[in-house]
């Protein structure tokens, strides 16, 4: 229990924008990054003289969040910057607009080196669906991330081969402290993801399990290819993933915390140097610390069956993949 009160109350951040290098030649993409954690997080990354992609849903988002992280002043400690910045549009939602978007990213850079992928809905309205028919928080929280993912492979590969720092090329998975709270003790039931139940919170829950799964999978599969992958829960703030559930942020709301305080946790799993090859598929915890406490029971399901696991995260990824195969 201690560990996940300290995730409702953590202790201060000890990685924020003091901490950075100069990060000039490094390319980043935030999707989502066009308002709350990703848009803070997007800010520092700037401002640290990084290259740095947002994606969003509509031109006009886009383009706006861009106009104020260049009029935005630099937090007082920042060493560095500006970097630049643009944009990608990109839907979740629309499996089969997701390579166009990748394409638009093919045409500026050859490689990346953190990709974060930070966007996310939250309890929609109940029967609320992709443009292609699925539940729409299991679409955009994982079917989507996890295509555009697969496509961006190649620029994270290219990443390792020019990165002289292994385990520097990230992928960042947000999941989510109620992927722990409410993961069952028998585990993920996979049923749920072909009939999704008439409960928005538990189709949520699900998803950011799910994240968890594709991120402990990511780092089984490409470590070896050096690509670090990590899940975290990023803390509990006061952005726009809660719009939909006004009721939990009207009763969560003393617990929420500004979305900067979430970006450090976001920056600490892409940048810091306490994760690397080594300690790869781990999970952060707010406001950057890694969690050496998870359950057994999800530790358990992330492991393969040959090493003794149950093997749900194997299962979770090969359902995703029948999922998008048609759109890669």
């Amino acid at each position: 229990m201690g560990a996940q009160f300290s995730q409702f109350f953590p202790p201060s951040p000890t990685f924020t924008e003091k901490d950075l290098p100069s990060l000039k030649d490094k390319v980043f993409l935030i999707t989502g990054g066009t308002s709350g954690i990703g848009f803070e997080l997007a800010k520092i990354l700037y401002h640290a003289g990084g290259k740095v992609y947002i994606t969003g849903r509509t031109e006009e988002k886009a383009t706006r969040a861009v106009q104020v992280i260049r009029n935005s002043a630099p937090h007082p400690t920042a060493n560095h910057g500006p970097g630049q910045i643009d944009t990608i549009i990109l839907n979740l939602d629309d499996l089969a607009s997701i390579k166009a978007s990748v394409d638009v990213f093919k045409e500026k850079e050859s490689h990346i080196d953190v990709l974060w992928n930070n966007a996310g809905v939250s309890q929609p309205p109940l029967g609320s669906v992709s443009k292609q028919g699925y539940e729409l928080q299991l679409a955009t929280n994982c079917y989507g991330p996890f295509l555009f993912t697969q496509l961006l492979l190649p620029f994270l590969e290219a990443g390792v081969t020019s990165s002289p720092v292994p385990g520097s090329i990230r992928v960042v998975w947000l999941s989510s402290q109620v992927a722990e709270l409410s993961f069952l003790p028998d585990g993920f039931l996979i049923t749920e993801l072909t009939t999704p139940p008439k409960d928005n919170v538990r189709n949520y829950t699900n998803s950011k399990i799910g994240n968890w799964f594709l991120s402990a999978e990511l780092a089984r599969r490409y470590g070896g290819r050096g690509v670090v992958s990590v899940a975290l829960n990023p803390g509990a703030a006061n952005s726009n993933l809660l719009r939909n559930a006004r009721w939990m942020n009207f009763f969560s709301y003393p617990l929420l915390h500004r979305p900067v305080q979430a970006a450090y946790t976001e920056l600490y799993a892409g940048l810091s140097n306490d994760i690397s090859l080594e300690n790869n598929g781990c999970y952060v915890i707010p406001w950057g610390r890694i969690h050496h406490g998870v359950a057994a029971n999800l530790l358990n399901a992330m492991n393969v069956v040959e090493n003794g696991g149950t093997g749900q995260a194997k299962e979770f990824w090969e359902f995703c993949e029948e999922i998008v195969k048609a759109y890669l």
